[in-house]
């Protein structure tokens, strides 16, 4: 059974094509010059071209002439003239490569910063209905899709419109049936074309996008997750998942590369039927001396030259569809509203770090039960408070409410006197140094993850804090101590050595209150006692909330709060 693929968007309530294109020229504004300056150096290429196709074939058959019948010539000017347009094809190709790319990694760059912008208000509580290889799609692959705007849908429309007007001009100057056998053609080539392969191109590109991201999404939960498939024996169901999604794909894949061949076809067709009609229409023009011989020659090959003008729009809308879907996929995620919203007023300044909790109920969404009901504590500046509770019981949603992650449905948290929500996000998270229990390290050394938490502190510091959290001596015996790396999401270490680097990390960042979320998970008794003990005496000064379903450590608390 093939697994069903979700279009990229609602098709009861799709965008406009043209407010979506329109969004996206609107950021791309900043770089407007450069963008220009790409496509003037695309129509000096093509004009370029199609010139030294003309000159060189009028040039040659005018030779051959002159040594028939032995007439003179001057051929210093169009030799020179052949030299100039080669040379300048040459030069503006290579400046039209350069600026366009230098255009495209601009903006990309400037989208993927625009794009996290909007992003980051939303974590976590606004995308927990997407799947991070989702997350990895939009952020990769539908950003570099954006590019296509420009290079092949922008540029190539622009520069087929102007080169092909100029073009028609030209022609019309012999005999306006030159010009209307070129305007029928070009509109054939350049725009029916297009159309039919947009038209049939829409669905594949859609599911391009959607298995895309399906396949990405299984792929990462594959990697990260292979130890539990294979103590599960899933890991050849997986396998055959991703293997399915691949097919999908490539099936697609092969659609939109045949729509690419029957359209190359077409505008080759039409180029030639087109330089064919002009013949025939230059004969007579000939035969009746009012077109010099050499002019037949050169109007065929400037006609068939001009059809370069337009080689890239088939491209251009193919691609149309496959890229809207991606910026709707982008623009879904930037449209979407933060459900913790930010004071617009500066934050207060914290005296003291006391947190209270009046009467906070939380529950993530209408449709769900309440995490808390009524809950009420308080945690003076400098002393600590242990809350205690089996799972289920909503300990560490009281961590995302401190955070401001989430916000409570009823009641109030204060912090320092002041009502929680008066913070913006980031200035309250400042206070809180906390230990989660979904540890999170990067695919890089052990240095480099612990920095995260004090990009200034010293390597004296990070093995002090790593000796508290009972780690430095088993890092020390790495072949590259701290320089070791961890791998992806710290795969290289065992859960309990990750969980004891969390600790020391959240050490590392000189904070006020110090929250540790099941500290223990992953240790043995006597290593948790050690530990915990260590890190009471270190942080002797800040506040300390204990978040725990265990009994260690509860002695060193001045309170203790039970969650039922």
């Amino acid at each position: 059974m093939k697994p069903v693929i979700k279009p990229s968007y609602d098709p009861e309530k799709p965008l406009c094509n043209t407010m979506v294109l329109w969004r996206l020229v609107l950021l791309f504004r900043p770089y407007w010059s450069w963008m220009a300056f790409g496509i003037f150096l695309s129509l000096v290429t093509i004009v370029a071209n199609v010139s030294l196709m003309a000159l060189s074939g009028w040039f040659i058959t005018s030779m051959a002439i002159a040594g028939v019948t032995g007439a003179m010539m001057n051929y210093f000017t169009p030799a020179a003239g052949i030299r100039s347009f080669a040379i300048a094809r040459t030069v503006s190709r290579y400046l039209e490569r350069l600026v366009t790319h230098e255009a495209t990694f601009r903006l990309l760059s400037e989208l993927r910063h625009w794009f996290y912008l909007h992003l980051e208000p939303l974590a976590p509580a606004g995308l927990q209905k997407y799947h991070s290889g989702d997350l990895l799609s939009r952020i990769r692959a539908d950003i570099d899709a954006l590019e296509n705007v420009y290079l092949r849908i922008v540029s190539p429309v622009i520069v087929a419109l102007i080169a092909s007007s100029l073009f028609i001009y030209f022609l019309s100057l012999y005999d306006y049936r030159l010009a209307l056998v070129e305007l029928v053609l070009l509109l054939i080539a350049g725009v029916f074309v297009p159309l039919v392969v947009n038209r049939l191109s829409i669905l594949p590109a859609e599911k391009i996008v959607a298995t895309s991201t399906a396949l990405r999404s299984n792929v990462v939960d594959g990697v990260q997750g292979l130890g539990e498939l294979l103590i599960y024996g899933a890991a050849e169901q997986q396998a055959q998942k991703v293997d399915l999604f691949s097919q999908q794909l490539l099936d697609e894949q092969k659609k939109m590369a045949r729509y690419t061949g029957l359209s190359q076809a077409a505008l080759s067709l039409c180029a030639n039927v087109a330089m064919l009609s002009v013949v025939i229409i230059c004969i007579p023009l000939v035969a009746n001396a009012d077109m010099p011989r050499p002019e037949l020659v050169m109007i065929a090959l400037f006609t068939l030259a001009s059809f370069e003008a337009i080689l890239a729009l088939p491209l251009a809308f193919q691609s149309l569809p496959g890229t809207l879907a991606a910026a709707r996929r982008i623009f879904a995620i930037v449209d979407a509203k933060p459900l913790v919203t930010e004071p617009k007023a500066a934050s207060p300044q914290a005296e003291r770090c006391d947190i209270e909790f009046d009467n906070v109920s939380f529950r993530y969404d209408d449709a769900s039960a309440y995490v808390l009901k009524n809950l009420s504590f308080k945690l003076a500046a400098g002393t600590r408070l242990a809350i205690v509770g089996s799972s289920g019981t909503g300990k560490s949603s009281i961590v995302s409410l401190l955070l401001r992650f989430w916000a409570p449905s009823s009641g109030a948290i204060r912090f320092g006197s002041h009502e929680l929500d008066c913070y913006k996000g980031d200035d309250i998270r400042k206070y809180f140094s906390v230990v989660t229990q979904h540890s999170c390290f990067f695919n890089s050394t052990i240095k480099n993850n612990l920095l995260l938490a004090n990009r200034k502190a010293t390597q004296a510091q990070l093995e002090e804090v790593c000796r508290v959290a009972q780690i430095h001596d088993f890092i020390e015996t790495l072949p590259e101590a701290y320089d070791t790396w961890v791998g992806e999401a710290g795969l290289k270490l065992s859960g309990g050595q990750l969980k004891r680097l969390t600790i020391a990390r959240a050490l590392l960042k000189d904070a006020p209150v110090l929250i540790l979320d099941e500290p223990g998970e992953g240790l043995d008794k006597q290593t948790e006692e050690a530990l915990l003990a260590a890190v009471f005496d270190y942080k002797k000064d800040a506040s300390i909330l204990l978040i725990t379903h265990r009994k260690t450590g509860l002695d060193a608390m001045d309170d203790v709060l039970v969650l039922e």
